[in-house]
């Protein structure tokens, strides 16, 4: 079964980093595209960065400077490295891709189940 599981998040004082990680497993031959989304509580869902197919990255203004994105098809994974965070990056980090499965045409798109980062002043 293909799925996504990330990794990483977790308690840090307000100028801290963490590097998040996302793990496709399964059936998989690459990830095409990927994203990380953040939902803090009583927010909408929003896109913090993305990677495109031929490594093209876009960040939110909120983030820029401040966080990478990057995909390691040798590893099946898509990290985020956060640094010089605040207590407003708190959120449920999920990851998004789009992956090339095995054997199949196409791309399938999955969700992880998130990961919560706490960041404390």
């Amino acid at each position: 079964q293909v799925q996504l599981v990330e990794s990483g998040g977790g308690l840090v004082q307000a100028g801290g980093s963490l590097r998040l990680s996302c793990k496709a497993s399964g059936s998989i031959s690459s990830i095409n595209a990927a994203g990380w989304y953040r939902q803090a509580p009583g927010k909408q869902r929003e896109l913090v960065a993305s990677i495109s197919t031929g490594g093209s990255t876009r960040y939110a203004d909120s983030v820029k400077g401040r966080v990478t994105i990057s995909i390691d098809n040798a590893k099946n994974t898509v990290s985020l490295q956060m640094n010089s965070l605040s207590p407003e990056d708190t959120a449920v980090y999920y990851c998004n891709a789009d992956l090339r499965r095995q054997r199949q045409v196409g791309v399938w798109n999955y969700w992880g189940q998130g990961t919560q980062v706490t960041v404390s002043s």
